[in-house]
């Protein structure tokens, strides 16, 4: 390699500064790349899956059973993250549910839809005044009616949106990421603010919500059972591939419990999230909760005694004594097989001297009364 560098460099046009760098480099890759010691120590593997690093978390969401209700489904997914966090690190956010549940839109969403309609007519009435202005949260104007502040953010702000998706789509290689990069800010704002000022076309923004809680969403079919048999194959492909080694289930169905009790053979740490106290899932769980303890952050604070007993019971297996014959053979060697037939020559001479020694005398006789009469 070394002389190939050389070879190369050789022309004159070339300073003796760059030569000597090269050579260098040329030597760092020869060393690290072409050695033949294969004796370099490695990092031990074992180390992060036993308790050396924090355990990797992967949380499961079934929709169809366990929707957010009590609060925004942004709210509540980025509370799920943060209760899980405390489990180890959250590498796999994952959420399933059929078209059924995004299209569904909970009763208290509806009533709050409802009364701001007819807040809203009210205040065009001018029967209502509103105590502080409407603001544009992407240019900052005022208003002082809702339905004013709607029309307005449609108007301007949702047709320079389309246009900067438009030119997004229409643009290729170098120029498209040009573009993207340069509206990042005008979209991410737009985003924000049409989430609270525009009303979802279809559902209650369920999908869109979780996504930018950082959760991976997949929508399958309406079939019965569908999701959660779409849920279970993904569970044991990630256990079959030894992706995770904390297991979080946000579901109150019977049908994962299996799952739940093949991920405890398999040594995974196992977390439920429901409200059936006396559910089927806790019984089989390591730890459990309810989304009242995950909303309030109850369950972030006794997560914190649960990892603390799970370290507990790795150290007390790692303490557990087993009899290794093979390790024990290398350690100290084992006899030969002469001289194990020679014990068992012994052993075997020595049982029939007893039971010899036990038929020069009567069977009701005790051996104390044979010691007396030959002494005497």
């Amino acid at each position: 390699m070394v002389n190939l560098v050389r070879f190369c460099v050789s022309d004159r046009r070339v300073n003796s500064s760059t030569t000597r760098t090269l050579i260098a480099v040329a030597r760092v890759i020869k060393h690290y790349h072409f050695s033949t010691n294969q004796n370099l120590k490695s990092p031990d593997q074992c180390a992060a899956v036993h308790g050396a690093a924090r355990n990797i978390v992967a949380v499961f969401w079934d929709l169809d059973n366990k929707p957010p209700r009590s609060v925004s489904p942004f709210d509540a997914a980025v509370r799920l993250k943060k209760a899980a966090e405390s489990f180890g690190v959250v590498r796999y956010k994952i959420a399933y549910a059929n078209q059924h549940s995004f299209d569904y839109v909970p009763p208290e969403i509806r009533v709050h839809r409802r009364d701001r309609k007819t807040l809203n007519q009210l205040e065009n009435k001018g029967v209502v005044k509103p105590l502080d202005p409407y603001i544009c949260r992407v240019c900052g104007r005022k208003f002082y009616t809702n339905e004013k502040l709607i029309n307005h953010f449609k108007q301007i702000h949702e047709r320079e949106h389309k246009k900067r998706v438009s030119q997004i789509e229409s643009a290729r290689g170098s120029q498209r990421v040009k573009l993207v990069g340069k509206y990042s800010m005008n979209m991410e704002k737009y985003n924000n603010a049409a989430r609270d000022i525009l009303t979802p076309k279809v559902g209650y923004g369920l999908g869109d919500d979780l996504k930018r809680a950082g959760y991976w969403v997949s929508v399958v079919s309406n079939k019965p059972q569908a999701a959660d048999v779409a849920l279970r194959n993904h569970m044991v492909d990630m256990m079959d591939r030894r992706q995770m080694e904390c297991l979080i289930l946000v579901s109150d169905d019977s049908d994962f419990v299996e799952v739940l009790k093949e991920a405890r053979l398999r040594c995974l740490k196992t977390v439920v999230v429901g409200d059936n106290n006396d559910g089927a899932l806790k019984r089989v769980s390591d730890a459990a909760f309810s989304w009242q303890e995950i909303i309030t952050g109850k369950a972030k604070k006794e997560a914190v005694s649960v990892v603390g007993r799970w370290k507990d019971r790795f150290i007390l297996k790692r303490l557990e004594w087993t009899y290794n014959y093979e390790r024990e053979r290398k350690l100290y060697g084992s006899c030969s097989e002469d001289d194990d037939q020679n014990d068992d020559l012994g052993v075997s001479n020595l049982i029939s001297d007893e039971v010899k020694t036990d038929q020069s005398r009567a069977w009701w006789k005790l051996e104390s009364d044979s010691d007396v009469a030959a002494s005497s």
